[in-house]
């Protein structure tokens, strides 16, 4: 009995490891753990420093005043919140934020739908046609900025432009010296249709690579079943554009909001101020009237209500994305 019980015994003692270098297993996997953020370091890196520190100093610099008699005899005033609290408490920084606002939505709304009709255009066309228009966005969208708003000073200039001279011999004669920024509406209507114009293509060209993941017989399919135009397109063509209409209307936004070359090249923010967005006060108030400290807190002000409008955005696509599911 003692014998059997013994035998039993070994044959239950697991086997001893073998002798040896343990298993390279666990050193790989760690290593490729690591690896992601190896690669991910330089731009981290170069985001901390190009991003994160002007964004410290940014907020340093709000909380005190600043301006030439401080810089000249290199004197530091912290002043807290006061600076905030002017901001907050002008009656023109709400104005120019509710005018930030509308222009961003005018905007945005506008660029979506033309490059949203641009993009299924695409989808249509011919190869050459295709390959033509193609072309033009590519050029519109990669023309430089300020050269952009140059080319349209030019064509809407008072004694000169192009476009008083095209009104006028159609036959709007008092249009022939018109002044595109003599006023308020006439100024955002020239930005609105460059900013337009400079966003157009890249809404275009990536709701036409989005088109060409749509299988083709889901278009036979709804043909097959009598769909319409319209049918086919809320049927088949929007369910596989709807993430990329939600991207690049997030990133429109943010685009549109912080426009600033574009205003301040055609009117300055003029005239009397009257379309000053919020980067441009930020820049009249910081650079313009040498109030660096107020300018510093109206530029953090408006990174917030960026925020909070993007926060607001995200929630909507999240609702929607869990309604789905």
């Amino acid at each position: 009995m003692a014998v059997q019980l013994d035998e039993a015994a070994v044959r239950a003692t697991p086997p001893a490891p073998p002798d040896g270098p343990p298993s390279p297993a666990p050193r790989r996997s760690r290593a490729a753990g690591r690896l992601p953020w190896l690669l991910l370091a330089p731009a981290l890196g170069a985001t901390v420093l190009l991003l994160g520190w002007p964004m410290v100093k940014n907020g340093m610099l709000s909380f005190q005043n600043l301006n030439a008699r401080q810089l000249i005899l290199h004197l530091t005033e912290w002043t807290g919140f006061d600076n905030y609290g002017d901001a907050l408490g002008s009656e023109h920084f709400w104005r120019v934020t509710v005018r930030s606002v509308l222009f961003t939505t005018v905007n945005v709304v506008l660029i979506m739908l033309a490059g949203t009709l641009t993009g299924l255009l695409l989808a249509r066309l011919g190869r050459r046609m295709r390959l033509l228009l193609s072309v033009g966005l590519v050029l519109t969208w990669a023309m430089p900025i300020i050269a952009a708003t140059t080319v349209y000073q030019w064509l809407f200039a008072q004694r000169f432009g192009v476009v008083n001279w095209l009104l006028d011999h159609l036959g709007w004669h008092s249009m022939a010296d018109y002044n595109w920024t003599g006023s308020q509406f006439s100024t955002f209507f020239v930005v609105t249709v460059l900013i337009v114009w400079q966003s157009v293509p890249f809404v275009a060209l990536s709701l036409y690579a989005a088109t060409t993941t749509i299988p083709k017989e889901l278009y036979e399919a709804a043909a097959l079943d009598g769909a319409g135009a319209w049918k086919a397109f809320v049927s088949v063509t929007y369910p596989f554009i709807k993430p990329f209409l939600f991207a690049t209307t997030f990133l429109e936004v943010i685009w549109v909001f912080k426009a600033f070359p574009q205003i301040y090249a055609i009117g300055q923010g003029g005239p009397d101020r009257l379309t000053e967005t919020l980067p441009i006060y930020a820049f009249v108030e910081g650079i313009g009237n040498q109030h660096f400290g107020m300018g510093a807190a109206i530029s953090l002000l408006t990174i917030l209500i960026l925020l909070a409008l993007m926060s607001y955005y995200f929630r909507l696509v999240l609702r929607q994305e869990r309604d789905e599911s």
